[in-house]
């Protein structure tokens, strides 16, 4: 290495060894070229360059062009050096002309947050300080009969023994003095075990108090239970209007997801999609999409709008596995405008007001014993409640419905489905098979009073079902 190379540690640089006085070409050595020291002009020259580095290039550039001056007048020999930097000084002094590009900062760019927020919206950690009170865990314990059979578990008999088991959910605290409102199937069960409603109901506060709690009524058709709890001075939630909601909006989920050991759990996401049509335990329901996560025991909680209003309760979600596909994402609430009549309607009569009945239990007749009895295939009658439509109708024990309001049916879901595009008061036809010979009626549904759905657990060929 020569002795006068710039980057030598022997030979620092001076004022006479500016790096810009060296060119290379073909990697030969450098050749050395004469020029004049500007120690006070090279101070005021690195000040521009710094501008030039910091993004303003162009702009420099720009300003020394509109304004008529040559980068070549900064390099002229016969100027004397404290006139040269005089001239950059009273540029630098001036400014250089903004940009007509606005400058980017991510640190300016909304969040997903901000953008799905309504604009009355709060804060996240302010919404879960108001909501917390208001969320309860709900904790049932149910009362059950295992079927077993002398070769293991198949049906054939019952055990003598009943068992218990405990379920767990959340609530929404709707009142100061105590009701308290969540699933139906939280606090009713209609499973294979046919355990019905719980025989205990507890409410759990964030405090971690327990208060035991009375189940006002249910409707497993809408899947809204109203419990009562002897307290007051309660925080009661703020609901809100569900059809205000917007795809793509904010949305909360306050819960107790596998249990109390993770009480008051918290997820947000946004609103998939709204009066999502879907089918759930052969029950057809409209319901908020919704992305946030909900899982097992966030059953009967709110979710909540940015502005923490209580919009929807938290139902149900999609499986993990829906057939050969993989699923997330995917959770459902029922719209709390719904809501609300049904809550209403349970709390004042302990039932659902104008939904449609006919008066009678039934079981599905299928082709096996179709061919057996010779029957057609429809919805067998096994009772008939005494001063009910079907009974002023002429309905029979054994008669088997095949048609109601000009539809054939097979099942008691098909007849349910078309039945309850009614309301009480309406005259419906029904088409019934009885003797070999069809029999056509004409009925005025009746208000249904009982939102249960009754069915004998020991009969394991047929499911028992109240119309």
């Amino acid at each position: 290495m020569p002795d006068n190379y710039p980057f030598n540690d022997d030979n620092n640089l001076s004022d006479s060894h500016d790096s810009s006085v060296y060119t290379y070409e073909n990697n030969s050595r450098p050749n050395k070229k004469t020029k004049k020291k500007h120690t006070g002009l090279k101070a005021v020259t690195f000040i521009l360059c710094l501008v030039i580095a910091g993004g303003g290039s162009i702009q420099v550039y720009k300003y020394l062009n509109e304004n008529d001056i040559e980068v070549s007048d900064f390099d002229n020999d016969d100027e004397d050096d404290s006139d040269k930097e005089e001239k950059i000084k009273s540029i630098l002094s001036q400014g250089l002309p903004e940009s007509s590009e606005p400058e980017t900062d991510e640190r300016d760019m909304p969040s997903l947050i901000d953008i799905a927020s309504r604009t009355d919206a709060k804060s996240l950690p302010d919404i879960v300080d108001e909501i917390m009170p208001s969320v309860v865990g709900v904790a049932s314990t149910f009362e059950y009969v295992m079927p077993y059979n002398t070769w293991g578990w198949g049906g054939f008999g019952m055990n003598s023994e009943p068992q218990e088991m405990r379920a767990t959910g959340t609530g929404i605290v709707m009142s100061e003095d105590g009701y308290v409102i969540t699933n139906a199937h939280v606090i009713y069960d209609d499973s294979e075990y046919q355990c019905g409603e719980a025989i205990e109901v507890s409410i759990v506060f964030s405090d971690d108090s327990e208060h035991e709690a009375k189940v006002i009524a249910y409707d497993t058709e809408t899947d809204l239970a109203v419990l009562k709890v002897n307290e007051t001075g309660l925080t009661p939630a703020e609901f809100g209007n569900s059809d205000d909601l917007r795809v793509g909006e904010l949305v909360i989920a306050v819960g107790n997801p596998l249990g109390f050991d993770l009480f008051g759990s918290v997820t947000s996401g946004i609103v998939s999609a709204k009066n999502r049509k879907i089918d759930i335990n052969e029950k057809s329901m409209t319901l908020i999409q919704t992305d946030t996560a909900i899982n097992e025991g966030n059953s009967g909680g709110p979710l909540l709008n940015s502005s923490g209003q209580v919009i929807g309760i938290n139902s149900a979600k999609m499986s993990a596995g829906y057939g050969s596909a993989s699923i997330e994402g995917l959770g459902f609430a029922i719209p709390i405008n719904e809501a609300k009549t049904i809550i209403d309607d349970l709390i004042n009569y302990k039932y659902v007001k104008g939904r449609p009945q006919i008066g009678i239990t039934t079981a599905d007749v299928t082709e096996s014993i179709s061919r057996y009895y010779d029957i057609p295939l429809g919805v067998y009658v096994q009772n008939v409640e005494e001063g009910s439509s079907a009974d002023i109708a002429g309905i029979k024990h054994g008669d088997v419905i095949i048609d109601i309001a000009g539809e054939t049916v097979t099942t008691a879901d098909e007849l349910n489905k078309i039945k309850n595009q009614y309301k009480a008061g309406d005259k419906i036809s029904i088409t019934f098979t009885r003797d070999g010979e069809d029999i056509t009626v004409d009925l005025t549904l009746q208000e249904a009073v009982s939102n249960k759905i009754k069915s004998n657990p020991l009969d394991t060929e047929t499911d028992v079902t109240e119309n």
